[in-house]
């Protein structure tokens, strides 16, 4: 996603607009009260985006949501 700049740059996450869809990333940044410390945590980011897979793939049956996929191989 390098190539792509975030249209929009949160405290732990960066959102990215490419026009049909959208690719939300969790990064390693951590922060605490509102400011971003600076060292981040190694692999934070795929743990994040790992666990909110488990939770998106376990409620789907109950309420659709927007999950289509964490695999880097499927991002442009």
């Amino acid at each position: 996603m390098k190539e792509y700049k975030p249209f929009k740059s949160g405290k732990v996450r960066e959102l990215y607009d490419l026009g049909d869809s959208l690719v939300m990333v969790c990064t390693d940044r951590i922060s605490a009260f509102d400011v971003i410390l600076k060292d981040p945590v190694p692999e934070k980011g795929a743990v994040l985006n790992k666990m909110s897979k488990f939770w998106f793939d376990f409620t789907k049956d109950i309420v659709p949501n927007h999950m289509i996929s964490i695999d880097t191989k499927d991002m442009p």
